[in-house]
């Protein structure tokens, strides 16, 4: 039994008097009492916020900061910033890479600046888990991981040896090793602290991360969200996270969750209703009596897919369910007493009976939720199994039929092959293999299925790549890791793999029906995006499902099935085998969970989690405190963004006479500006490799060249679905060159001709640009090319900040009159007028943008004071590094 709280006041310079000592067993710690301050219905995130900034006062406006919220009603439009500051920062290795490498060229410059460069260090903790490099290549047979794993270390050797460097070289930096989970599920089940303390003070657990699903932790009570990686650098080296007040959408769960239907579906039906409803850039949280019913495994699924349905984050209170889960997974009993005494002393334990207000409310009854899948394209358009095949027929390009065959022999056998089929089936992502619910679902469906003598279409490409060792634990004790391999599900890797389009090749034969008779293939995957060209390249149609599902279609191989009233195939004693034949029975789910998951498990897992394997350590790195440079390398190469910085920024300018490199519609996703997957070897970015003398087999993806500058800006807008409206009918990575009599070429090779010819170049689009990833190099790479500014009709939360992180100017149509309304094509010129005003700090209302005839007034999205300094300076990195060459003030500390 935990020890009863007690918290005292304590004399200190503390501007509100809320300083006060927690009592916790033996231990004294200082906590900022929140409930001195906060009203009473506030939302529980926000209380997070309101001690994050009782914590960090420092001037008059963190002092404003604390009175909206200690005055906040939800009836009140507000239009206060918040300088909010992470307890630490979570990264993986395709954006912590770059992200290090970003540190290292501030180092060189701090050198050539006459600083220290020791002085660029993460001044709070930053840990960074490697899961994002490893392939899904080798599938369907026993050494698919070992295989796997031998290609992810011969690929990425050299990009790994450059994170040891880091964690050698600086402070506050960790390294989980590849091969331990996906870092979001590594996350919750050990990293998570809740509550966390630091030189005395006891505070909670605000974790930001470079991916936009770092809001996973928010089913454990934690406030966490993604930001970019730019924004993660400033935020290591001691800067405040700016952002506005936001308005907090309450979603009140009621009733049970029926027979059959999964957390998946669940999630799936939260999206939907939440993109509808709207909730971008806004916070959400969940009460009533459903939450109390939903077990943290379920929790952290919802709050996984909170970019999906566009907030910020996605908070489930702490309860006592969270302790359960805490205790379970191996913390220590001391952290969870913590942990309890410390959120009800600060009125963030969850009160079901407590009267929480909030800006907009939404409600959702579990008893309406199905069984569905998501796609073919978008998170959010969820389909009741019940419609699935329908849906699919409709989403079918053009007037495909659905029934034509394309011949394909394999394994000496003659296939007809329509659109449709299923050509990956991937068990993945963090997202499904955190809830052993549905994946026990997945091992007692596919131990039936093969009772009766059913197996997998051998044209489906099959894998099973788990968050978590311990996934495989409770497989193996509860007898299902046998029925996964009978079916193909053969493990590949413990990592994200198809879920950010590592997925590898598909079955040759299949490929080549794609190729050869344009055949369209689909992926159904149990993660957590299926934007086009994400999940694998030559697959045109994606589906969310939960892992049963996703078994059940390796097994018809087809999406053009209603898997509720059509058989799967036909079993052993030849009769037809349907869905619900072999559909487990809830009560044996949880059975089986309940005798095959142990705590134990997560104690041996996460023993030495930072240890890593024999191949880990093996691995020599420099030891020094700037890094040294390998021209010749393909993967790390020194950025050119700090190349002649000068201690002082240049005054903002109007842009004159830029060309529309691209022009964009809707929910255009960081996928389309820098695609994680395959290079393609016809890509800009293939041809550089090849005449660096890579071999196409060696190219690897996007996401592990993001080290590499000149591969990664010829891959910006790279994406082979991306539709480039100023180059109508075609699709990839195409623009025309209007200093070229508007040829028809790559935008990487249009935005050299325009750089080299001094002129600027803007990017158009519609609504909701830059869904998705936290990807920083969606920025990046549009900086590196000479995108002065984007103009676009609104933005997704992360992308935004991370073009003003990179010196690009986001503008913001009138409402109502977007590139199509006003008649733009792509081919006008554009004129920018009315920056000046920056200089002084003020954010002009509009600027006036000339584009061809066409005259309107943008919006200039810079929110915040802080985002104008930063645009000023070029860039989140100019800004610190002149903040830190910088010589203190006299009398200054």
């Amino acid at each position: 039994m935990s020890s009863a709280p007690t918290a005292t006041a304590a004399s200190a310079h503390d501007a509100f008097g809320t300083r006060a000592t927690l009592r916790v067993g033996d231990r004294r710690l200082l906590i900022h009492r929140v409930a001195d301050l906060a009203p009473a219905h506030l939302p529980y995130s926000l209380k997070i916020v309101l001690e994050n900034l009782l914590r960090h006062q420092d001037g008059a406006a963190s002092a404003s900061a604390v009175r909206a919220l200690a005055e906040w009603r939800p009836d009140r439009a507000a239009s206060q910033v918040l300088e909010l500051r992470p307890a630490r920062v979570f990264l993986h290795d395709t954006n912590g890479v770059p992200a290090l490498v970003d540190l290292a060229a501030m180092r060189d410059a701090m050198v050539a600046l006459g600083g220290d460069p020791s002085h660029v260090n993460p001044l709070i903790p930053a840990e960074l888990v490697v899961d994002h490099s490893v392939i899904a290549e080798v599938f369907g047979r026993p050494d698919a991981l070992a295989r796997n794993t031998e290609l992810e270390y011969e690929r990425n050797r050299e990009r790994y040896r450059f994170l040891k460097w880091g964690q050698k070289s600086l402070r506050n930096f960790t390294v989980v090793p590849p091969g331990t989970g996906i870092m979001h599920q590594v996350n919750v089940e050990h990293l998570a602290r809740v509550v966390m303390v630091r030189d005395g003070w006891a505070f909670p657990d605000v974790c930001l991360g470079t991916d936009s699903h770092t809001t996973m932790v928010n089913g454990l009570g934690v406030l966490g969200w993604g930001i970019g990686g730019i924004e993660a650098e400033a935020a290591m080296l001691g800067q405040s996270i700016a952002m506005p007040l936001p308005a907090v959408v309450g979603v009140r769960l009621h009733g049970q969750l029926p027979p059959g239907a999964t957390a998946t579906d669940l999630v799936l039906t939260i999206t939907e209703l939440l993109r509808g409803h709207g909730v971008v850039a806004k916070f959400v949280e969940f009460h009533g009596p459903g939450v109390t019913a939903l077990p943290v495994a379920d929790r952290v699924t919802i709050s996984n897919m909170s970019p999906e349905y566009g907030s910020t984050c996605a908070l489930f209170p702490i309860d006592e369910e969270t302790l359960r889960y805490l205790r379970f997974t191996g913390r220590d009993a001391d952290q969870v007493a913590l942990v309890e005494a410390y959120a009800k002393e600060q009125g963030m334990w969850h009160d079901a009976s407590a009267r929480i207000a909030f800006t907009e409310e939404v409600e959702l009854d579990l008893s309406t939720v199905v069984p569905s899948v998501a796609g073919p394209r978008r998170p959010q358009d969820r389909v009741p199994l019940t419609a699935a095949k329908s849906s699919f027929r409709a989403s079918l390009p053009g007037s495909a039929d659905a029934a034509a065959g394309v011949p394909v022999v394999l394994d000496g056998t003659e296939h007809r092959l329509g659109h449709g089929t299923v050509a990956l089936a991937a068990i993945t992502s963090c997202t499904n293999t955190s809830n052993p619910a549905v994946m026990v679902a997945a091992g007692l469906l596919a131990r039936n299925a093969v009772a009766r003598g059913l197996t997998r279409r051998p044209w489906v490409k099959t894998t099973l790549s788990p968050g978590s060792r311990v996934v495989m634990d409770y497989y193996a004790k509860a007898d299902l890791t046998r029925h996964m391999e009978a079916l193909g599900f053969h493990l590949t890797g413990f990592g994200c793999m198809t879920c950010i389009g590592a997925s590898g090749s598909l079955v040759d034969e299949v490929s080549r029906a794609v190729r050869e008779h344009g055949l369209t293939v689909a992926a159904v995957l149990s993660g957590n995006r299926n934007f086009e060209g994400r999940v694998q390249p030559e697959v045109a149609m994606n589906y969310l499902a939960s892992p049963p599902l996703v078994v059940a279609y390796a097994i018809a191989g087809t999406m053009d099935v209603d898997l509720l009233t059509e058989p799967l195939g036909v079993g052993s004693d030849g009769r037809p085998v349907h869905l619900r034949d072999i559909w487990p029975a809830d009560a044996e789910i949880r059975d089986v969970v309940a005798s095959s998951l142990e705590p134990a498990m997560f104690a041996r897992r996460y023993a030495d989690v930072f240890g890593g394997d024999d191949r880990w350590r093996r691995l020599d790195a420099p030891e020094s405190e700037t890094f040294p440079w390998d021209e010749a390398s393909t993967y790390i190469r020194r950025p050119p963004y700090l190349d002649g910085l000068t201690s002082r920024p240049r005054p903002a300018e109007d842009i004159v006479g830029a060309r529309i490199l691209v022009k964009l519609g809707d929910s255009v996703t960081t996928d389309h500006m820098s695609p994680p997957g395959a290079i393609p070897p016809g890509s800009p970015a293939g041809r550089h490799l090849t005449r660096l003398g890579v071999t196409p087999d060696r190219f690897n993806t996007y996401a592990s060249r993001r080290g590499n500058h000149e591969v990664m800006m010829r891959g910006a807008f790279a994406n082979v679905r991306l539709r480039n409206q100023v180059a109508p009918g075609t699709e990839g990575g195409l623009t025309r060159d209007f200093l070229d009599g508007g040829r028809v070429t790559s935008i990487f090779e249009a935005a050299l001709s325009y750089r080299d010819a001094g002129v600027p170049t803007v990017v158009v689009a519609g609504a909701a640009y830059g869904t998705g990833s936290s990807r920083d190099w969606a920025a990046k790479g549009p900086a590196l090319l000479g995108v002065k500014a984007v103009i676009a009709e609104s933005y997704e939360r992360i992308h935004r900040s991370n073009l003003v992180g990179m010196g690009i100017l986001p503008l913001q149509f009138p409402p109502g009159q977007g590139a199509d309304e006003l008649g733009l094509t792509g081919e006008e010129t554009v004129t920018v007028t009315g920056l000046s005003a920056l200089n002084d700090g003020v954010v002009p209302p509009h600027v006036t943008v000339h584009a061809g005839d066409v005259t309107f007034q943008a919006r200039v999205r810079l929110d915040t004071p802080r985002e104008v300094e930063h645009y000023l300076h070029g860039g989140v990195m100019p800004y610190v590094l002149r903040a830190l060459a910088s010589p203190p003030a006299p009398g200054g500390s």
